[in-house]
């Protein structure tokens, strides 16, 4: 669930944590609770996810960022879905490269970064509408999920679509778009 708030006036970042920061780290709890809760509390674990995300955001956006958001909340949010997505997996609902297809995005995204932080020069790029557009394809195919739809699979496929653009979004501007990890906004 990427959120990107700007930097707080002036262009700097906080050195501590932000309320911002406490919120993105409230997915990792719910994250870890997921797999071992009833599907009525998985509905609230993923609305929980998902409004911590947005909220996060905005509040980083108001009163500014802190290097620690920078990391806390990518991870945050691929360990939500990673941790969402077994539940899936495990449940046999989807097949195996239907999940790999929703997920797409976030593990391009990991490899990518993991990539450059090998090279020593770990680079992000600002959220954009079409990865926005993924994570809400993400949360609206776990809610089918979670509430027994029949729309879990095309929804599935949807994000699945929606991911590559995504993809190839951000492989357009990243050339151009990139910043260093650490350096203003998240």
């Amino acid at each position: 669930m990427p959120s990107e708030p700007s930097p707080r006036p002036g262009g700097e970042q906080g050195r501590g944590w932000t309320i911002a920061d406490l919120l993105s780290a409230v997915r990792i709890p719910l994250a870890a609770a997921f797999p071992f809760a009833s599907n009525d509390v998985r509905l609230v674990l993923l609305a929980a996810a998902a409004g911590t995300d947005v909220l996060d955001g905005r509040l980083a956006r108001r009163l500014g960022s802190s290097r620690i958001g920078a990391v806390i909340d990518p991870v945050a949010d691929k360990l939500f879905m990673a941790s969402a997505f077994g539940v899936v997996a495990v449940s046999g609902r989807l097949e195996w490269y239907e999940i790999l297809g929703v997920l797409l995005r976030d593990i391009v995204a990991t490899l990518a970064f993991v990539a450059t932080f090998a090279w020593r020069r770990p680079r992000a790029i600002p959220a954009r509408v079409a990865g926005k557009a993924v994570t809400v394809a993400q949360v609206l195919t776990l809610a089918a999920f979670l509430l027994g739809s029949e729309a879990l699979r095309p929804l599935a496929w949807s994000t699945t679509a929606v991911a590559l653009y995504a993809i190839w979004d951000y492989y357009r501007v990243a050339p151009v778009a990139e910043r260093r990890v650490g350096g203003s906004g998240r």
